[in-house]
């Protein structure tokens, strides 16, 4: 069985996206019925050290993004400096599927063995093959962050189950 590396990359990424915009549902109806202020579970941490449920959310969607853009050597798409609400956070993700799923298939499926730099936030910069980049950095990075996101609105009460983090089941 062959799997092409648009089905490894942006077949994996936008369901999952779906998933992530799902809890973020949740989590803005479990903050309207507890009369929570949604600023607060944004914030929210599982330890000190890491990061807000808003900055994983952010950093599902760059992951998604800057793996994609790379694989089509195309410019990435970019967020604003704002710091994002709930919906905001959603439209960002709407904003990601409509972005990793514009990109041209032919040019991912093909880029499997060709040579990326991917660019870290501090500038730092790691050279990868398409696929060493996707299989070993980018989904695993891509699901860190969506898994700790619904990690964190577990930790607040959100009432959620593995469905919510897995989504329906999707034809193979």
């Amino acid at each position: 069985m062959t799997i092409s590396v648009y089905e490894a990359s942006v077949g994996v990424f936008v369901p999952y996206l779906r998933n992530l915009s799902g809890l973020l549902d949740h989590a803005s109806a479990y903050a309207r019925t507890r009369n929570i202020d949604p600023a607060v579970l944004l914030g929210m941490r599982l330890y000190p050290n890491m990061y807000s449920l808003r900055q994983q959310v952010g950093e599902a969607n760059r992951h998604a993004i800057a793996c994609c853009a790379l694989l089509a050597g195309h410019e990435p798409l970019r967020f604003g400096g704002i710091e994002p609400d709930l919906d905001e956070l959603k439209l960002r993700i709407a904003a990601t599927i409509d972005f990793v799923q514009s990109l041209p298939r032919a040019a991912i499926d093909e880029a499997g063995d060709k040579e990326v730099v991917f660019t870290f936030k501090s500038g730092a910069q790691r050279t990868f093959t398409g696929r060493s980049l996707l299989l070993g950095f980018s989904v695993p990075q891509f699901f860190f962050h969506v898994t700790t996101a619904y990690d964190i609105l577990r930790h607040a009460g959100v009432d959620l189950v593995k469905k919510d983090f897995l989504g329906p089941p999707r034809p193979a």
